[in-house]
């Protein structure tokens, strides 16, 4: 088998192992020795193919950023369609899936690995891909008359973010927030810009 194939199986099957920690047991009970039990691999394993834990942990979280730029693809996609609403309901649910707000709790509490994964200017990693991944589908809206010509993306973008974020992370693992609180705290960030397009 060709050498790089190898890798990426052998990091895929890491990652697997790490999100199922995240999902079973939450950002503390990940450690090196965690994710190779986990993934039936021996300890080596991991430190032969990244430099260290911290070094696997911004692979992992840059993994996740990587999906989100799949699903922001598709977000562009959808404007014009549905309701702005509904777009930004089904975005903001996958955006805040159990995994990513697990690996964003990391990011905040992990010193070196924000270190090693933030840009300058840019905010908490996944939470600011999230952010532009928003601002730009809102940016698509605005463009085809869908919200108000003067719409500020940006901080709608951030609004649905950091309340999305309170949202699903203020709560016990292995729960989702009542099917109607997502949809109202939309239908609240959005309710002028898409109020005043018919002005």
């Amino acid at each position: 088998m060709p050498t790089g194939v190898h890798l990426r199986d052998v990091r895929q099957q890491l990652f697997h192992a790490a999100e199922r920690i995240l999902l079973r047991d939450g950002p503390n009970a990940l450690t090196s020795r965690a994710v190779t039990t986990e993934a039936d691999v021996a300890k080596g394993v991991l430190h032969r193919h990244f430099t260290d834990f911290d070094a696997f942990l911004a692979e992992l979280v840059r993994d996740r950023i990587a999906r989100l730029a799949d699903q922001a693809a598709l977000l562009r996609a959808a404007a014009g369609t549905r309701t702005p609403a509904e777009n930004l309901v089904d975005a903001l649910t996958e955006v805040f899936d159990p995994v990513s707000v697990a690996l964003v709790s990391l990011v905040f509490f992990r010193d070196e690995l924000r270190a090693r994964l933030r840009r300058p200017g840019e905010g908490l990693p996944i939470l600011a891909e999230a952010r532009a991944m928003l601002a730009d589908y809102l940016t698509a809206e605005r463009a085809q008359g869908r919200i108000a010509a003067d719409a500020e993306v940006d901080s709608l973008a951030l609004s649905l973010i950091g309340a999305g974020h309170l949202l699903f992370a203020g709560r016990r693992r292995d729960t989702l927030p009542d099917e109607h609180e997502l949809p109202k705290l939309v239908h609240t960030v959005i309710a002028d810009v898409v109020q005043r397009r018919l002005l």
